[in-house]
Parts: C-alpha cells; sequence; structure tokens
C-alpha cells in the first residue's frame, strides 16, 4: 500500500505546534484534534495520541461525523502499537458508510495480524464488495486467501489488484507466485515484478526458492506413488 513520506523530526514538530494552536484557537472543531492524532501516530508517540484521542472522543461523542473520526483514528493508533485486541472495538462502533469501509479493512488488517484469517477475510470480502475497483482492497483479499493456502482464488485477486495498479511488484509477484502453486504460466508475473520493484522481488526470493523446492518435492512423491 501506498506510503507517504514521513515528515522530518523538526517537519513533525513544527506541525504539532501548528496544531497546538489552531486547537487553542478553535476548541470546538474536531478536525485539528484528529489530525494532531494522526501525526503524533505517524510519528509513533502513541501514548500522546491514545490520551489526545480518548480527550477528543469525551469532548465530541455527541456528534456523530466527528466521533466516528475520532474512534477510526484511535482505532488506528492501536494498530500501529500493534494492538489489535485493542483496535478492534473502535473500528466496529464506526456508522458512517464511507468510514465504515476503510473501517472493515482495518479490522481485517488486525485480525489478520492475529492469524484469524477467517474473520479477517469476511471483512476484507465485505469492504472489497463496496470498492470493487479499490487496489488496497483486492490486495487484502489475496493476501488473506495466500494465507489460507486458498491460492487460485489469491491468484485471481492478484490479478484484479495488478490490473487495477499495474505498477505494482508486489502484485505481480505474488500472482506470479500463486500461478505456479496453480499451474498457470508464470514466468512473465516475475519478470514485470522484477522490472517494477527490483527490491520487494530480491526481499521475497526465498518465498520463491521454498516454493519451487515444495513443488518439485510433489513431483517426486507423484512420481514415486505412479511406480
Amino acid at each position: 500500500m501506498a506510503k507517504n513520506k514521513r515528515p522530518s523530526k523538526a517537519q513533525q514538530q513544527a506541525l504539532v505546534h501548528q496544531l497546538v494552536a489552531t486547537i487553542d484557537a478553535h476548541p470546538d472543531d474536531y478536525q485539528p484534534y484528529y489530525e494532531l492524532v494522526v501525526l503524533l501516530t505517524a510519528g509513533q508517540d502513541f501514548e500522546q495520541a491514545e490520551e489526545l484521542a480518548m480527550k477528543a472522543l469525551g469532548k465530541f461523542d455527541q456528534q456523530p461525523q466527528a466521533a466516528d473520526q475520532l474512534r477510526y483514528a484511535l482505532g488506528n493508533v492501536y494498530y500501529q502499537a500493534q494492538e489489535y485486541d485493542r483496535a478492534l472495538p473502535y473500528y466496529q462502533q464506526i456508522t458512517d458508510q464511507q468510514l465504515r469501509t476503510d473501517a472493515y479493512l482495518m479490522m481485517a488488517q488486525s485480525l489478520m495480524a492475529k492469524r484469524d484469517y477467517q474473520h479477517a477475510l469476511v471483512y476484507a470480502l465485505t469492504a472489497q464488495e463496496s470498492r470493487k475497483n479499490d487496489y488496497d482492497a483486492n490486495l487484502l483479499v489475496a493476501d488473506i486467501l495466500l494465507a489460507m493456502g486458498n491460492n487460485q482464488q489469491a491468484f485471481d485477486y492478484y490479478q484484479n489488484a495488478f490490473k487495477l495498479d499495474p505498477h505494482s511488484g508486489k502484485a505481480a509477484f505474488n500472482a506470479g507466485l500463486t500461478a505456479m502453486v496453480v499451474g498457470q504460466p508464470y514466468a512473465d508475473w516475475f519478470a514485470k515484478a522484477q522490472a517494477l520493484d527490483a527490491t520487494y522481488y530480491q526481499q521475497h526470493q526465498q518465498q520463491l526458492t521454498d516454493i519451487e523446492k515444495m513443488l518439485a518435492s510433489q513431483r517426486t512423491n507423484q512420481q514415486d506413488d505412479a511406480q
């Protein structure tokens, strides 16, 4: 998933001071609270981010839009801190239709991190149904299916993801990996992956080697059984 370039420490401090000043000047506007929670989370200052989000939620809990945004931000604080069980209830409370789809994606990622693939898949598919042309949603569904060992369906979703973002080395590599397992042509996928994202390709070479060994072992066993 695409990542924005993280601001430097000095830039982050300047933005924090700016947002604190905005909050002081406009205490009844939830947006600067939300933005400051996001900024603190990006800087991995999880304790302050949690404290501010809780305070803001107490202040704006009677404003549905504000409360949903702040719950989402607080869920993300816990997600980034790898406290998935604390993140999930905040995502579940979100009622705004548009934000709920984002929350489903985050719930799927949280559950996947907990290796609860079955429930993760339910939320990821629900989000993907709402956003069939969303690269991140298709990629997440594919990743969960791959983790579950459902290579054929994973291959289909990796192809979907690649169509939606033809510059994704990850989607190309994993399409190649799953194609190899299900007996589909795969060389072109790996060539694309290497051309698009050589770093990702190199980092996941071991995965490729492991699959090749597994398939070779399966072929040997089949030959032994046939004799």
